[in-house]
C-alpha cells in the first residue's frame, strides 16, 4: 500500500515540475536593455542590464510576473 504522504509528494513534485518548464519555456527577451527601469524610472543595475532585453528593474517585474499569474 503507497503512503498517501508519499503520493503527496509525488504530485507536488510533478507539478513543481510542470510549473518550471512552463517558465523555461516562454520567449525570453533579447536585444539591448534599458538603463531605467519604463515603470518606474528607477536604474536597472548593471548586472541586471547584462541578461539582455531587460525592461523594468526588479520589483516592477516582479509585479508584473505575479499580476501575470493571476
Amino acid at each position: 500500500m503507497v503512503c498517501p504522504f508519499d503520493r503527496a509528494q509525488d504530485v507536488e513534485q510533478r507539478q513543481r515540475d510542470q510549473a518550471i518548464s512552463a517558465v523555461l519555456a516562454r520567449a525570453r527577451p533579447s536585444g539591448p536593455s534599458r538603463t531605467h527601469c519604463k515603470d518606474c524610472d528607477d536604474e536597472i543595475p548593471a548586472a541586471r542590464q547584462a541578461f539582455g532585453g531587460i525592461e523594468r528593474c526588479l520589483p516592477c517585474q516582479s509585479l508584473v510576473e505575479k499580476k501575470d499569474l493571476r
